[in-house]
């Protein structure tokens, strides 16, 4: 119990991103790509979809194809005024993070500022060991955030865990599919994807729990009297 180490990814996982953040997210990256590659609103829309769901992050597809300079997409796209107004999350999760059993860290494609002030409107930045964002997913010159494979083995090594007693608790099917085929233990996350009005987690299926998915959870209570056990 002691040796766990539990990944919570941050955004429709512990606060409901859906409705604080990710119209504005979304929004603001349209912008950049009109802006700065030259092309109409639409085209920059579609652009923007189609990197997200090719490479899991549209900052990768205008990175490797446009030259664009990640911390600037990243700091642009993510000032977010009135943010701290609109972020909340659900006090029973954060009940129940402090009794789970084990290391707890943040692993985000989110940057570091816009995690800190998630973090910090939601009050619970003390309860992790350490905060992993896409600042510390680039490997040898390139960019791996979720679903990279290779990232998630380089966190392991970085975390001196095996893979078997790792935890991934997630609201993204795809990346809880490459967290288990390194090995990992997957926890489908299913609280803000439920109530998610709009978008991507409005249109997934959460009735269907994925065989590479342990555990399907509304809430992170489960967690704390059933944690998934290593294999």
């Amino acid at each position: 119990m002691r040796s766990r180490v539990w990944l919570f990814d941050l955004d429709n996982t512990l606060h409901n991103a859906s409705a604080s953040a990710f119209r504005d997210v979304n929004a603001s990256m349209t912008a950049y790509i009109v802006e700065h590659l030259g092309v109409d609103g639409g085209a920059a829309d579609e652009l923007r979809r189609a990197y997200w769901q090719r490479y899991g992050a549209t900052l990768l597809g205008l990175v490797r194809h446009h030259g664009v300079k990640a911390p600037h997409f990243l700091h642009q796209t993510h000032r977010l005024p009135g943010l701290e107004e609109r972020v909340h999350g659900h006090a029973h999760d954060f009940a129940a993070l402090t009794r789970l059993k084990g290391r707890r860290y943040v692993l985000t494609n989110a940057p570091a500022d816009y995690t800190a002030r998630v973090l910090g409107a939601l009050g619970i930045a003390r309860w992790f060991d350490g905060v992993l964002t896409i600042e510390d997913m680039c490997m040898f010159g390139h960019w791996r955030p979720k679903p990279d494979t290779r990232m998630f083995r380089r966190v392991l090594a970085r975390l001196r865990v095996p893979a078997s007693r790792c935890v991934l608790v997630e609201d993204t099917l795809e990346h809880q599919k490459a967290a288990r085929s390194v090995g990992m233990r997957t926890v489908w996350m299913q609280r803000w994807t439920r109530r998610a009005g709009w978008g991507v987690a409005a249109a997934t299926r959460v009735r269907r729990r994925p065989s590479y998915v342990d555990r399907r959870v509304s809430g992170l209570g489960p967690l704390v009297r059933r944690p998934p056990m290593p294999r």
